[in-house]
């Protein structure tokens, strides 16, 4: 995928390649939302907290005997059930944090690259404004002819002092640097903008993954089969081969099954035409569901 570089000054600047291993690969919606869910929750300050019958000052002291006067026995004033009692199962301080795993970030940052790549909603830029002052109306009035779009994503290198002065202030531009581009940004703003510098480191850090550096859409990144007949190697898109529906996964040698709960969270490391395949290669279907079939 080749897009051309703009210009402050509205001219074109050459064009620049977009590995198809980062910006035209299957997205799965499933494990960009889980993800997403993810960041949001390790976001919560989890500080809420609330007071129980234990934790409210006073109502030692029992309010009256305990029988003769016609009313309901209490041993406090403080119980949930009094107005300046303690709250019952109320919010507690605890830490929302979800793992996640490495691998998973990367895959979901790549489908939601693809995905705005392939509606044109990936741009690249040599600099945000001419010269070394910066310009918050040159840049407002450069980026409404690079993009339309309401919100914009705007990637930055860390030594781009000018172009980050002159964007800080657009409430429609967030700004961000290539180590920190994340699935929640990519997918809660329109589109996306690069400055060719950054886009460069970028593509120099982690998200590009297993080794899929020079294959394309559809191609096949491995060995066409390798765990022999009846395998697949896993195609630099994602997508799925025909014939092989199984997912495999290297690392834990377990394999998902359609329809199963893990399949659409994971991103298959190989493909095997079915679960017989799968298990001569040694492969084991997940432990949850081998209970599963034992009952």
């Amino acid at each position: 995928m080749t897009v051309e570089v703009r210009t402050p000054a509205g001219a074109t600047d050459g064009t620049v390649e977009l590995p198809a291993e980062i910006f035209d690969v299957q997205a799965n919606i499933a494990l960009m939302h889980q993800v997403v869910v993810a960041q949001l929750a390790a976001a919560r300050q989890g500080t809420h907290s609330t007071k129980t019958r234990g934790d409210v000052r006073g109502g030692g002291k029992k309010p009256y005997r305990q029988k003769g006067t016609g009313r309901a026995r209490q041993g406090s004033t403080r119980a949930p059930q009094f107005a300046g009692g303690g709250i019952v199962h109320g919010p507690q301080p605890r830490d929302y944090t979800q793992r996640t795993p490495k691998k998973m970030k990367a895959a979901a940052l790549r489908g939601a690259l693809s995905d705005r790549a392939r509606a044109g909603q990936v741009h690249v830029v040599s600099d945000l404004v001419d010269g070394e002052t910066p310009s918050t109306k040159a840049a407002r009035t450069f980026l409404g002819t690079v993009s339309e779009a309401r919100s914009l994503l705007v990637v930055l290198t860390r030594g781009e002092d000018t172009g980050w002065k002159s964007v800080r202030n657009l409430p429609n531009v967030h700004t961000i640097w290539p180590d920190q581009l994340n699935t929640y940004d990519v997918l809660v703003n329109d589109d996306v903008v690069f400055t060719k510098s950054a886009l460069v480191a970028f593509l120099e850090g982690p998200t590009r993954g297993r080794a899929k550096a020079s294959a394309r859409s559809g191609e096949v990144a491995e060995a066409d089969a390798p765990y022999g007949e009846g395998s697949h190697a896993a195609l630099a898109d994602g997508s799925e081969p025909d014939g092989f529906p199984v997912k495999g996964n290297q690392s834990s040698k377990l394999y998902h099954l359609p329809g199963t709960s893990f399949y659409n969270r994971t991103e298959a490391e190989v493909w095997f035409a079915s679960a017989e395949d799968a298990e001569k290669a040694g492969f084991q279907l997940p432990p949850s569901q081998r209970k599963e079939d034992d009952k």
